[in-house]
C-alpha cells in the first residue's frame, strides 16, 4: 500500500529526516512512535505532499507520489488529519462534512450517516459550527471529515495530543472501526493507549532516524526499547 524508501526532508537548510524507510501493507495499521520532535510529524507531511522531500522514495499504491501536489495524493486515496485539526470554524459540521466528500472508486462510500453512527456527538452537533465545538468534537469532525473523501488509507498526526482519557478511549474505538473497514492506517503518537487499541506494528523515530521497527506486540514487550526512545518505564 504504501512504501518510504531512504526519506530525507526538512525545512529550510535544516534536515529533520535522514534515510527513514518503512512500509504499511493494505489493511494494516502501523504506529510511528518517537517523542516531541523526532520527525513524526515531518514524516506525514512529506507523505501528504504538504512538504517536499529532499531526497527518497514514496509509493502508495505502486505509484511514486514523492514531490506530487497534495491535492493529487488526497485524489489517489490517501487522506491526512494533521496535527491541529484545521476544521473550518465558520462552518458547520455537516457542512464541513460536505467539504470534504469524494465518491468511492469501489466499496462501501463514507457517508454522513456512518460516520455519525461512529461519532454520536456529532450527529446531535450537526448544526453547530465548528469554531463552537470542543477540542475532541473537533478532532472527532477532522477525522470525519478526512474519511468523507472515501480514502484507502489514512495518515493521523498526534489524534489524541491533549483530548482527555475518555475522548481518546472513543478515537480509540472509532479507529478499530475504521481498520476493520479495511483501511490502512498509519498513526503518529506519543499516546500508546491510541497506538496499542490498532497497531501490527511500531516504527520508532528517534532524530530523525527510525531506530525500532517490530511487531507492535514486540515493542510493547520491550521495556529497554520503550525507556530508550519514548521515555517510558
Amino acid at each position: 500500500m504504501l512504501e518510504v524508501r531512504g526519506l530525507e526532508a526538512g525545512y529550510g537548510s535544516a534536515t529533520v529526516l535522514f534515510d527513514v524507510s518503512f512500509a504499511v501493507a493494505d489493511g494494516e495499521a502501523v504506529a510511528l512512535l518517537g517523542r516531541n520532535g523526532a520527525g513524526k510529524s515531518t514524516t506525514l507531511k512529506a507523505i501528504a505532499g504538504w512538504l517536499k522531500p529532499s531526497r527518497g522514495d514514496i509509493r502508495f499504491d505502486g505509484r511514486r507520489i514523492d514531490g506530487a501536489p497534495s491535492y493529487r495524493i488526497a485524489r489517489a486515496g490517501l487522506g491526512f488529519v494533521p496535527e491541529g485539526r484545521r476544521i473550518f470554524g465558520g462552518l458547520t459540521v455537516a457542512q464541513n462534512l460536505e467539504v470534504g466528500r469524494r465518491d468511492a472508486p469501489t466499496g462501501t462510500p463514507w457517508t454522513p450517516q456512518r460516520l455519525f453512527s461512529l461519532f454520536p456527538a456529532l450527529a446531535e452537533l450537526r448544526e453547530r459550527r465548528g469554531g463552537q465545538l470542543s477540542g475532541g468534537e473537533q478532532q472527532m469532525l477532522a477525522i470525519a471529515r478526512t474519511l468523507m473523501g472515501n480514502p484507502a488509507m489514512l495518515l493521523l498526526d498526534e489524534p489524541g495530543e491533549g483530548l482527555a482519557p475518555l475522548i481518546v478511549a472513543q478515537l480509540a474505538e472509532a479507529l478499530r472501526e475504521f481498520k476493520q473497514a479495511g483501511l490502512s492506517i498509519l498513526l503518529a503518537e506519543q499516546s500508546l493507549v491510541l497506538a496499542a487499541s490498532i497497531a501490527d506494528r511500531a516504527v520508532v523515530l528517534e532524530s530523525g532516524l527510525v531506530r525500532y521497527a517490530d511487531s507492535y506486540a514486540g515493542f510493547a514487550r520491550d521495556a529497554k526499547a520503550r525507556a530508550e526512545y519514548l521515555g517510558l518505564d
